[in-house]
């Protein structure tokens, strides 16, 4: 006899969390069914709850469940600095250095021709009007070290540049090929500290 449909149903959406297979989706689900129903109770409301009250910052584009994000809204940040980063997870990684007291943009993603992602899709015009609202000054991009960021760091800089910004690039004391939410925080600090002109 197999699982029942709710059981395989919820698997399912478990594997669609990144790095989550088949098998540690099940173990998940039959854990919470079997041995955690309080934990599966908590685990749904605040999925519903962050769901319906979670949304895309207006000037920044991270998460928030304000129109306007409270990194945005505090006016005690270096409004002269922009750090781009690709995903929220990766402004958390940033912020918790505290080696940054700017703004930020999050871009949700990196340039991906092969998927049908280009500037367009992207909506690359949006940071460039954020950037050049004439207080801006700097712009650091913190875009992941893969091959789709290095690709999104250039045309972003060569972007830029065009409109009379300085463009740095964090440091390469992130190795290469790593993605920023899963560096150590000492390591996101030395390279924001020790950014270069892109």
């Amino acid at each position: 006899m197999g699982a029942p449909s709710s059981i395989e149903a919820l698997i399912e959406a478990f594997k669609r969390l990144p790095g989550v297979g088949e098998r540690s989706a099940s173990r998940m689900a039959y854990h919470l069914m079997e041995r955690d129903r309080e934990g599966a109770q908590l685990l749904s409301q605040a999925l519903i709850r962050a769901y319906d009250s979670v949304q895309h910052c207006v000037k920044c584009h991270s998460l928030s469940e304000e129109l306007i994000c409270s990194t945005c809204q505090d006016t005690s940040r270096d409004s002269t600095r922009l750090c781009v980063v690709e995903t929220p997870a990766d402004q958390s990684a940033v912020e918790k250095t505290a080696a940054y007291k700017g703004y930020y943009f999050v871009l949700m993603g990196t340039l991906s021709p092969l998927d049908g992602i280009g500037p367009k899709e992207m909506g690359i015009q949006s940071l460039l009007d954020r950037a050049c609202d004439g207080v801006v000054k700097e712009v650091i991009l913190a875009n992941n070290f893969t091959a789709e960021g290095e690709a999104t760091a250039f045309v972003l800089t060569e972007a830029l540049k065009k409109r009379g910004l300085t463009v740095t690039r964090l440091a390469r004391g992130v190795p290469v090929g790593s993605e920023l939410e899963y560096v150590d925080i000492g390591t996101i600090a030395h390279a924001m500290v020790d950014r270069r002109n892109a």
